[in-house]
């Protein structure tokens, strides 16, 4: 494996005006790590502060920063909006994380290293900086994914984890395009179909400025909607089955 692998670093973003441009600054270098035709790539969901604006003028100073803006979509609409950007982009290998500010790009490097062994290496935030109601959605979560898909996951729906694209691509279809938990459908998959995945812990800080539109109640209406998709999807899985 050369340096020659592309690397797209996708997040998706909304109302970050006090955080984007650290994150940006933070991630950007990260980028050297793959080959020269490696992205930065983040999916504006309609910020009604100056988000896109500063997204808009940092791409002068980081050329390889691609914004694509995509007002009224969820968190979930544009992860999987991004990832389908990087598949179509020929990137090799897919790392998402948010743009809060609550990971570590210090942590990044340990992801890469493992790539070799591992086709999938996901983030597991054994302690969580966003408070205790988030930790109990994220096991009522797990719970579910548990008794739809037949598998406990560490952690579901980390925004840090590194992909090879060609296992996304796998696995991406089965949802609809605007289905709002992506990461842990895809999370269930990489371990129901024993993909190479690996899990290893990750700082998760409190995010650093802004405030978080995803309170508790608006995570609770999201999982009620997407748990009707859950049936679906598993519906999807098994004309998946059927033609591997």
């Amino acid at each position: 494996m050369g340096m020659e692998e592309t690397l797209y670093i996708v997040m998706p973003t909304y109302n970050e005006e006090a955080n984007i441009k650290n994150v940006i600054k933070e991630w950007y270098p990260i980028l050297e790590n793959g080959g020269e035709d490696s992205r930065l790539v983040v999916s504006d969901g309609g910020s009604k502060d100056r988000t896109l604006e500063i997204l808009e003028e940092m791409k002068a100073d980081y050329p390889k920063l691609v914004v694509i803006p995509k007002p009224d979509t969820d968190h979930g609409t544009k992860v999987i909006l991004l990832y389908k950007y990087a598949i179509e982009k020929g990137a090799d290998w897919i790392f998402q994380t948010d743009s809060d500010g609550q990971t570590l790009p210090s942590e990044f490097a340990e992801f890469w290293k493992l790539r070799k062994k591992y086709d999938v290496i996901m983030g597991n935030r054994r302690k969580r900086g966003d408070g205790a109601g988030r930790k109990l959605v994220e096991n009522v979560l797990r719970v579910y994914l548990k008794i739809f898909f037949g598998v406990m996951v560490p952690d579901a729906n980390a925004p840090f984890r590194l992909m090879k694209s060609e296992v996304v691509n796998k696995y991406i279809d089965l949802m609809p395009w605007n289905f709002n938990l992506p990461n842990a459908i895809l999370a269930a998959c990489f371990s129901k179909y024993r993909e190479k995945v690996t899990y290893r812990v990750v700082t998760f800080q409190p995010r650093q400025g802004g405030k978080n539109y995803m309170n508790v109640k608006r995570i609770f209406k999201i999982g009620k909607e997407s748990i009707s998709n859950f049936a679906q999807i598993k519906k999807n899985l098994k004309a998946f089955e059927g033609r591997k």
